[in-house]
């Protein structure tokens, strides 16, 4: 008998992972990380922990030492997933991604290299409430805090000018701060050593470091302080 995939289902990862998910949300958190790396083939390090909350990309789980994923989140249709040592993903986030069905993509067979990819490197944090869009990639650089609460990171949208969906990564680099209910579209950057304020829009790629952006677009307002200790931490996160 074969699956979706046309693979037998003794084989079949995917189809694995499809009837054993929702079970292991019911197991202690050590016996569930043997059956993470074991069945799903997942990179999960030993003091890494995922509360109870339904993280189950479709082809990689990293989880470096010491990294950890809250309460009641939700991470739905990631290709990835990837948080470096110490990372954290907070409780009650959202996170989505967009898989085609294996034929020609409908709404986004136009962009080359889309990736449903989350990454939250070494020391950095998403706090919690927040909505993370990965239709394409979001990468989030070390020691960088997505802060507070009800932030938006948005990789796709509408093209007016074709009238067809499309999307683009977003990163944040190293030792940023991003301030409460802020909206970050497809194709923004943060530099690294950076602020941005909250309930603010960044829709662009940002060039300066050391400043604070802020307003709707954002722009930069103010010249930070290198020597800052928010921007001279050596480990562990800002909270």
């Amino acid at each position: 008998m074969q699956c979706a995939n046309g693979r037998n289902h003794r084989l079949c990862v995917a189809c694995l992972r499809t009837v054993l998910a929702p079970i292991t949300l019911l197991l202690p958190w050590g016996l569930r990380r043997r059956l993470l790396v074991r069945l799903f083939r997942y990179d999960v390090h030993p003091t890494s922990r995922i509360g109870f909350s339904w993280v189950f990309p479709t082809e990689e789980l990293v989880l470096k030492e010491g990294a950890s994923i809250g309460h009641l989140t939700m991470c739905r249709s990631l290709r990835r997933l990837k948080l470096g040592r110490r990372g954290r993903l907070g409780p009650l986030n959202w996170v989505t991604g967009y898989k085609s069905s294996g034929g020609p993509d409908q709404l986004f067979g136009e962009v080359r290299d889309r990736r449903s990819d989350l990454v939250i490197d070494d020391d950095a944090a998403v706090t919690r409430r927040h909505f993370i869009d990965c239709t394409d990639a979001v990468s989030i650089g070390r020691f960088t805090t997505v802060a507070g609460y009800r932030s938006v990171l948005l990789t796709h949208s509408i093209d007016i000018a074709t009238g067809k969906q499309t999307c683009a990564p977003i990163y944040l680099g190293e030792y940023c701060f991003v301030g409460t209910n802020t909206v970050i579209l497809g194709g923004a950057v943060l530099p690294s050593f950076c602020v941005l304020g909250a309930m603010s829009l960044l829709n662009k790629q940002l060039k300066e470091s050391y400043r604070l952006y802020a307003g709707v677009p954002a722009r930069p307002v103010k010249i930070l302080d290198p020597d800052s200790a928010y921007f001279t931490r050596r480990r562990g996160r800002a909270f």
